[in-house]
């Protein structure tokens, strides 16, 4: 299924040299196109060479660039091979560890005007006070948070004390056309969405009142934008990306059965009953979001960055649900 898609050209800014690395996954298949689109020189840096999430025609004016990171980085080099790109600006989307951080940034010190790195709304750890803002106490919990809590705090601490340009933006549950968003049960079953749609009954954990918050890949990659647009802002901050509004999880349930036609028939477990309705992955993936419930402030990025999401929460999810179905041909 191919599929364009609109885009807005921004405010002019001076042409670039932008590398990304890992460019051909979710973000990078709007990010890319955005960039070409405002006059930037783009080298995407991959694995292997692989389509985007969504064809467009501005993927032609791209340079790729095949090194898989994992093997350089065992190797040592994979910070010189970035380097020799000699980018203005590298963005990198798929950074998970502290010591790949370090690697990098060790590497660039000096070498670039902006470094963008990919976070997550994951280093807050449980939501305390909310709408959660970017300078609340860090609590993060499991290794993918508290590793991405530690690059945050190590990146911040070498602008602080070199001043090495980094901007992190930090994203919620991303989703879009080809990527399945979590539902209103908090896990990846598309089956939720299917008995919503047919007007069948959906039980929830607990008493349904936990919150996710989505956000749509255009609008991750608009943020990618606006901070390049917006750098003397951006550098040295960290930023929610967002909708709008979060999501309880009865709320989300209640809304996209209403889109479907339907009334909502909704029940509730406790926890410790709910997960056993489900498969062991579906419970792990509930739990970590419902342990979380993220619900992030995106004023911050609004008025320093001029954030503005284009999708509310439940725009972004109608969006990704109706590729989904047209994909795998299931009719409702």
């Amino acid at each position: 299924m191919v599929v364009f898609f609109k885009y807005y050209r921004d405010k002019a800014v001076t042409k670039m040299k932008i590398v990304i690395i890992g460019g051909t996954g979710h973000i990078g298949t709007y990010l890319i196109p955005r960039l070409i689109m405002a006059g930037h020189e783009v080298i995407c840096v991959s694995r292997k060479k692989r389509e985007p999430y969504i064809v467009h025609p501005l993927w032609k004016s791209v340079t790729h660039v095949i090194i898989d990171r994992s093997e350089s980085e065992d190797k040592g080099t994979f910070g010189s091979q970035i380097k020799e790109l000699h980018g203005e600006i590298v963005i990198d989307l798929i950074c998970f560890t502290p010591k790949s951080a370090a690697m990098l940034a060790d590497a660039l010190m000096g070498e670039i005007e902006h470094f963008i790195h990919c976070g997550t709304i994951w280093v807050h750890g449980h939501s305390e006070q909310v709408p959660t803002r970017e300078s609340q106490e860090r609590k993060p919990f499991g290794e993918y948070g508290i590793n991405k809590a530690k690059i945050e705090s190590y990146l911040l601490s070498i602008f602080r004390r070199k001043g090495f340009p980094v901007t992190i933006l930090h994203p919620g549950h991303i989703t879009g056309p080809g990527w399945l968003p979590i539902n209103p049960a908090g896990n990846l079953d598309p089956e939720v969405f299917i008995k919503l749609a047919k007007g069948e009954e959906v039980i929830l954990p607990n008493l349904g009142l936990e919150t996710i918050h989505h956000v749509h890949a255009d609008d991750v990659a608009q943020a990618f934008c606006k901070a390049i647009e917006n750098r003397q802002s951006a550098i040295g901050e960290g930023f929610h990306i967002v909708s709008g509004q979060a999501l309880t999880l009865r709320g989300f349930a209640t809304a996209m059965a209403r889109w479907y036609g339907q009334e909502a028939k909704l029940s509730f477990l406790p926890w410790e009953e709910w997960k056993k309705t489900t498969s062991q992955l579906n419970a792990d993936l509930t739990w970590d979001h419902i342990a979380h419930s993220p619900n992030a402030s995106i004023e911050k990025a609004t008025r320093l960055l001029n954030y503005n999401p284009r999708y509310t929460s439940l725009q972004a999810v109608q969006e990704a649900m109706d590729y989904y179905f047209a994909e795998k041909n299931i009719l409702l």
